[in-house]
């Protein structure tokens, strides 16, 4: 009985064989990319501004526009000192803001070039990229063989992982 006893505790004791799932993955990637040309625009509206002392005036202002496609114009005012011979203080200011420019939205756009460009007060043009000498490589296994820029407006990403996990 002792014997037995003895067998079913080692027995129990005893762990089960160890078991673990292993994965090995690669994997490569290529990435090639061609920004496009921009323009981006913004209209500066029309402004006016007076401000004196000791002086009359008879205000000036802004003129409608002529057109819905026009700016509003400058009407001047007319402005006397109130007192001779004292001090006085003036400014007039007037801001020409932008007409509405119509672009031709048919623009082709050939090596990375915007053809024309809208012409109001706050514009900012990127250049676009230009495919020509943009490539790459990655071999089967995993050696990035080249990889090369077309230039300005381009970019080439490569990328080898390889993951192992044991579970």
């Amino acid at each position: 009985m002792k014997k037995s006893l003895l067998f079913f505790g080692m027995m129990f004791l005893m762990s089960p064989a160890a078991q673990a799932d292993i994965t090995h993955r690669l994997s490569s990637s290529l990435q090639l990319r061609v920004d496009a040309a921009a323009s981006q625009a913004t209209r500066i509206g029309s402004s006016y501004s007076v401000s004196g002392n000791n002086v009359s005036a008879t205000l000036g202002g802004l003129a409608a526009p002529v057109s819905a496609t026009a700016a509003a114009t400058m009407n001047a005012g007319t402005y006397t000192q109130t007192n001779d011979g004292a001090a006085i203080s003036f400014s007039e200011s007037f801001t020409a803001g932008d007409a509405v420019n119509v672009v031709n939205s048919g623009t082709t756009v050939s090596s990375g070039v915007v053809g024309s460009l809208p012409a109001y007060g706050i514009v900012t043009t990127t250049a676009g990229g230009v495919a020509g000498g943009l490539g790459g490589s990655i071999d089967s296994a995993g050696s990035i063989g080249s990889l090369t820029a077309g230039g300005a407006g381009t970019s080439a990403t490569g990328q080898f992982v390889s993951e192992i996990s044991v579970r």
